[in-house]
């Protein structure tokens, strides 16, 4: 895996605010860098000026600027920093690898079956509910469906651990926790063993200057 340093490039992170947003900014903090942010929010009309829509015609945050390269999608700014920067640090495994395949196995996971398919569908029709409309057998299926998916996780970290891959922290570990911080806040149940991962986990130093960055105020 060919690593690069940062140097004189330029990083620029528009969004702040949500969830995969911090993804963004911890990857970042984990790697020490000093980057400009742009601390735009969702559903407040800052996606849809001109100069974002040319970056990011989905109007989605995050996005991440580097250099000439536009990349947007939280689970892809995650690795491709953690693997064009941080190969030192193993924070994506090498190419080619058992690990690198389990490291794919978790990234597609958490962002289909923790995130897409349930934490996002609660929150739609919870906290964005003025927009989407109030369904609660939607809010309980995809709680339930949170609640079981989850069972995966713990199983692999009872065990292995410390880390979603074992020894080693990488982006997986950062999708999956932001993955459990929501669903803590949403009040969903996790057993002990995933409560005393993302208590590790969200005591890394990074994470805590990540939850700062995240603020839009």
């Amino acid at each position: 895996m060919t690593e690069k340093k940062q140097g004189e490039r330029r990083l620029i992170l528009w969004g702040a605010g949500t969830p995969r947003t911090m993804r963004a900014h911890w990857i970042l903090n984990e790697l020490g860098f000093e980057y400009e942010k742009h601390p735009i929010g969702p559903r407040t009309g800052e996606t849809q000026t001109p100069e974002f829509t040319r970056l990011n015609p989905s109007q989605k945050i995050p996005v991440l600027q580097d250099g000439e390269l536009i990349l947007s999608e939280s689970a892809a700014i995650v690795t491709y920093l953690a693997e064009t920067y941080g190969g030192c640090q193993g924070l994506v495994p090498p190419v080619s690898t058992r690990e690198r395949a389990y490291y794919y196995q978790w990234c597609f996971f958490t962002m289909m079956e923790l995130d897409a398919h349930t934490s996002y569908v609660i929150r739609k029709h919870t906290a964005l509910a003025g927009i989407y409309g109030e369904a609660p057998n939607a809010v309980r299926a995809a709680e339930e469906g949170f609640e079981k998916q989850i069972r995966t996780a713990d199983h692999w970290l009872a065990r292995g651990g410390p880390f979603i891959l074992g020894e080693t922290f990488t982006g997986a570990d950062i999708l999956l926790t932001t993955c459990l911080t929501s669903a803590h806040n949403r009040k969903i149940p996790l057993t002990d063993i995933l409560q005393d991962y993302a208590r590790r986990m969200t005591s890394r130093k990074a994470y805590q200057l990540a939850l700062a960055a995240n603020q839009r105020a």
